[in-house]
């Protein structure tokens, strides 16, 4: 096991004053420090074991593939907005293959849990924030990795992004505060349930549901009026909305921003959720 130096305080006194100083360096330094470490050792156990990436993706290929496909004629009706299916559904994958990747995230704390290294590492110099900051990163990168393949795969199939890389890049940062969102939850209810049965259990009720209460796959002319009034307040439905609008060719960056707000809001809460549930599963042993 890694160890981590303790720069959370020296604990020799100055002899001019007696009073015990604190090291440099900062505990700001000391979180960053430690949140880089621990996101760089799951991105190695990636390296590692790279079926797990390309599990995560065999699902959105076939949606992008198949449905692209099965469903590209519903781009001619009244009201779709759009003339290619493809290029409509493109953004929304990327979108859904954030939140499913995401929901998964807490299992590794559940893993920890379960082998003992959260335990030591609660017992470490360790930053505590950084358990929370360094999943929620490691998410953030895998998402970057996997969100690029799918643009590609989608361009390959005949997509075409008239947003240009300004668009692309506001689909990243769409697909990545999605994924943060849902990781967060995915780490607050491991630390609660502890179980990783219950985990999943509770996101797929919670995934597929906001999967297809959204205009991922349908443009919003076209589903019920009641679906519509839900997507309004669904996070899924807010990424894929700012996502699909920037890489149009008339881009509303009022909308766009508008979403990535309330995107970042729910980042901050399921942020704090996450550290609630924390503090939590320390009180519990």
């Amino acid at each position: 096991m890694t160890t981590f130096p303790d720069t959370r305080s020296d604990t020799r006194p100055d002899p001019r004053t007696g009073v015990r100083a604190r090291r440099r360096g900062g505990s700001a330094g000391t979180f960053l420090a430690h949140s880089a470490y621990l996101t760089g050792r799951s991105l190695r156990t990636l390296t590692r074991q790279p079926a797990y990436l390309a599990f995560t993706l065999i699902q959105p290929m076939i949606w992008l593939l198949l449905f692209g496909q099965l469903f590209r004629n519903v781009a001619r009706l009244p009201g779709f907005g759009t003339g290619s299916y493809l290029e409509y559904l493109t953004p929304g994958v990327v979108v859904m293959t954030a939140m499913f990747s995401a929901g998964w995230a807490g299992t590794s704390f559940i893993q920890d849990m379960e082998r003992g290294v959260m335990d030591r590492n609660l017992t470490s110099p360790l930053s505590r924030g950084a358990l929370i900051t360094g999943s929620l990163a490691f998410q953030a990168v895998t998402t970057v990795i996997q969100s690029l393949i799918v643009l590609g795969v989608g361009f390959a199939a005949g997509a075409r992004f008239a947003g240009g890389v300004p668009g692309v890049l506001v689909v990243l940062v769409c697909a990545v505060a999605l994924a943060v969102v849902f990781a967060a939850l995915s780490d607050a209810i491991a630390l609660l349930v502890h179980q990783q049965e219950a985990l999943i259990a509770i996101s797929q009720f919670l995934i597929l549901p906001l999967s297809f209460l959204s205009s991922v796959m349908m443009a919003p002319a076209l589903m019920p009026a009641w679906v519509g009034d839900v997507a309004r307040f669904n996070p899924v439905d807010w990424a894929a909305v700012a996502a699909r609008s920037a890489v149009s060719a008339t881009p509303d960056w009022g909308l766009v921003s508008g979403r990535l707000g309330l995107l970042a809001a729910l980042v901050a809460v399921m942020g704090w959720l996450a550290a609630r549930a924390f503090r939590s599963y320390q009180r519990s042993v």
